[in-house]
């Protein structure tokens, strides 16, 4: 604990020479160090305690100011040592305020009575009409919010939960406010009931009220010019600017939002990106990015989604209010002016192209086209798997994860083939059969629901899903087997037996998560049954499945290894481990030829229109290969070749390691 002392009376004196004065002057206490020099036209009232006033600031453009206290009321403050403290309109009252923190031009500072600090708070997300709504925390997790919005029908788990995060925002609610290490606070309007971390940075925001800004020293928070949070938390890492406006929001670890964008009763999780548009009622999971002026999202759940201008959605029917929902699964993407009538739900990385009024469900197509023709929703299964554009996309999320916070909320499987979009791949290709099965192996065009699929569609469909399921069991098989010799066929059984029987059955995708159904299953029973009671005890429920993802998925492909390929890896051979990998070779060349053309076409004579202006053919071409370079040097298209020859290496390699079995 710090040692303060009183004021002496030539303290006092010198201290009211420079214009300070005191309802009482007993309740000033200062450090033992403290001297008056940078004290100057401040006024105290209530328990004041002020550390030392030694070093300088160095601002932007050179200039240097003393730390200090000028032109200042403080009322129930703590002032750590070395900060600058000045120009406040108003006062600051019941704060504690970190060492080296710099605060200048603010109305006012303060917190009224006992608060919560944005805990606790009820954003209704998805239904904006309440019923699933979501109380934010400090420790609010995508995964933790996913089962809290939608396990209504488990109402002793949502009581149970929502009890979990009353009591965390009553544990830290407090009537006394605090400012972290290191903060700048510059030219802001008021600050009311907002705890802020150490390194925050706030710099023209207008009104912050009832929140809690949760920055520090690895990853700091920027909350710029214009802004306005009402009921709102920020993690750690992210940039909230130019006039965004926030209410009832939580804002997850190193998200973006800027340019205009307002939000209000939604949910932004890692990595989010919004700008210029608008958010009502949205749970967005991980990495949904929406960036354009005439965009509204609404009432829906996104994760690995990207929303192209213009696109929106209707949660109104205009009979029982906004009480509609819809859900884009991971990776779905929409195209300018797209438009969606919830309820409906779209597969994972599907595309989404024209306006859909039929309330479809495509969860079990995933990687498909949702085209509108004519009024008519036509779907286009699988298409997306040979798209150059869903590749670049797995490629770039880890790189553009952001988090710095060693201490990470969400946890993110980046994988584009898992237990949980190929089992959806399984059930596709069992639709697509009995509609084939159902309607005749002629028919122009099938009903799916409420879309149409054209026969060409439908046998490419079951084409793609049937290539895409040979690649996942291959890569698990080869990844298995990857690095041992052999000496017979028992030792490939023996090293191929799945080490737990977690992971069959049903898989999950949780916001980012994906994980058996059974584990996730049996967390929620621990919430139940009261096991697990703490938010820091769930989320480590979370971070146990995903460090055991690639165990529980093993034990997945190794029971759908027996289902697809008919072969029981219990009595598996070498020959047969031959077989999978010729299939799986196959299956991975096959799709990356497919994304080798589809990125050509970005290189076509068509793509150049526009380039070489006022000139010939040549000067066109030579235009474009001077902005965009040749087809052959690109590098998305050498890392294809690259990736074809290095998987066809991978293939043979093991085969040369169990062909001598086959003898």
């Amino acid at each position: 604990m710090k040692n303060y002392r009183k004021l002496s009376e030539a303290e006092i004196e010198r201290l009211e020479g420079q214009s300070c004065i005191a309802d009482s002057w007993e309740t000033v206490w200062v450090d033992e160090n403290f001297q008056t020099d940078y004290v100057h036209h401040t006024r105290f009232s209530g328990e004041v305690k002020l550390g030392v006033f030694e070093k300088e600031f160095t601002l932007r453009g050179g200039i240097k100011k003393h730390s200090g206290l000028r032109h200042v009321t403080l009322h129930n403050v703590m002032v750590g040592n070395n900060c600058c403290i000045e120009n406040i309109q108003n006062y600051i009252a019941n704060y504690e305020i970190g060492e080296d923190s710099f605060i200048e031009n603010v109305d006012i500072i303060l917190v009224d009575g006992c608060s919560t600090f944005g805990n606790g708070v009820e954003v209704a997300v998805l239904n904006e009409t309440g019923g699933r709504e979501v109380l934010i925390n400090d420790k609010l997790s995508a995964h933790q919010a996913y089962i809290l919005a939608l396990y209504r029908h488990r109402p002793e788990l949502i009581n149970r939960m929502k009890h979990m995060a009353e009591h965390y925002s009553k544990k830290y609610s407090c009537t006394t406010g605090t400012i972290g290490k290191r903060v700048m606070i510059l030219n802001a309007g008021s600050i009311c009931n907002v705890r802020i971390g150490d390194d925050a940075r706030i710099c023209g925001a207008c009104r912050l009220n009832n929140g809690s800004i949760n920055s520090n020293h690895s990853a700091p928070v920027h909350i710029g010019h214009g802004v306005i949070c009402d009921d709102f938390i920020i993690s750690s890492g992210s940039h909230v600017d130019e006039g965004t406006m926030l209410t009832r929001c939580f804002v997850g670890q190193a998200c973006h939002l800027g340019h205009n964008y307002s939000a209000s009763d939604s949910l932004f999780f890692s990595n989010c990106q919004g700008e210029n548009g608008e958010a009502c009622a949205i749970f967005a999971g991980p990495f949904t990015v929406t960036h354009h002026k005439s965009t509204l999202l609404i009432a829906g759940m996104f994760s690995f989604m990207n929303a192209g201008s213009g696109s929106n959605q209707s949660n109104h029917m205009y009979k029982l209010g906004p009480i509609h929902q819809g859900t884009l699964e991971r990776g779905a993407k929409t195209t300018s002016d797209s438009y969606i009538l919830w309820p409906a739900r779209v597969g994972a990385f599907s595309l989404v192209m024209g306006r859909h009024v039929n309330h479809s469900d495509t969860s079990n197509l995933p990687f498909s086209y949702l085209i509108e023709q004519q009024n008519t929703t036509f779907l286009v299964p699988g298409v997306n798997l040979r798209s150059v554009g869903t590749i670049r996309d797995a490629q770039k999320w880890p790189k553009r994860d952001k988090r710095k916070d060693p201490n990470k909320l969400d946890f993110i499987n980046y994988n584009l083939l898992s237990p949980y979009t190929i089992q959806k791949m399984f059930a596709g290709r069992q639709i697509l059969k009995e509609l084939k099965r159902v309607s005749g192996e002629t028919s122009e065009t099938y009903s799916f629901q409420s879309a149409k699929i054209k026969n060409s569609s439908l046998n490419n469909g079951i084409r793609f899903y049937e290539t895409a399921i040979h690649k996942f069991l291959g890569n698990s098989l080869i990844k298995r087997l990857e690095g041992i010799s052999f000496n017979n066929n028992e030792e490939i059984r023996n090293r191929l037996k799945p080490e737990t029987e977690v992971g069959l059955g049903e898989w999950v995708d949780i916001s980012g998560l994906i994980a058996p159904k059974t584990e996730i299953e049996n967390l929620m029973d621990d919430i139940e049954q009261g096991k697990i009671n703490k938010l820091r005890d769930m989320n480590a429920g979370f971070a146990k499945m995903h460090a055991q993802y690639y165990t529980y998925e093993w034990t997945w492909a190794y029971q759908m290894i027996k289902e697809f390929y008919k072969i029981d890896p219990e009595t598996i051979t070498a020959e047969e481990v031959i077989h999978i990998v010729n299939c799986w070779k196959e299956a991975v060349v096959g799709l990356d030829r497919m994304v080798y053309n589809d990125a050509r076409k970005e290189f076509s004579l068509s793509s150049m229109t526009g380039f070489g202006a006022d000139g010939s053919h040549d000067e066109m071409k030579m235009d474009f290969e001077q902005v965009r370079g040749d087809f052959e040097s690109n590098t998305f298209v050498t890392a294809v070749l690259k990736h074809i020859a290095d998987k066809e290496a991978l293939g043979d390699e093991l085969i040369s390691r169990v062909k001598p079995l086959m003898a």
